[in-house]
């Protein structure tokens, strides 16, 4: 099984093919070569060190509440 998880962008390297996210109080240096136009406070779906895609902010917050339901993620998030 996958499992990919939204994050908030803090930072975009000036490269633009990396970029700092925050999940839960963890930060984790993540690449967005497949994916474009990133933005910092932009919500990222994140698998295995990968950007794959764009979510919005209702979107991610709500994902990130059925992780923290079924106990995958902390409730903070």
């Amino acid at each position: 099984m996958c499992l990919a998880l939204p994050a908030r962008v803090i930072e975009v390297d000036q490269d633009g093919q990396t970029a700092l996210v925050e999940l839960d109080g963890i930060r984790k240096r993540i690449s967005l070569v497949l994916i474009e136009e990133v933005a910092v406070d932009d919500f990222l779906l994140i698998h295995v060190g990968y950007a794959l895609n764009k979510l919005s902010e209702d979107e991610a917050r709500r994902t990130l509440a059925l992780f923290a339901q079924a106990g995958m993620i902390g409730s903070s998030a």
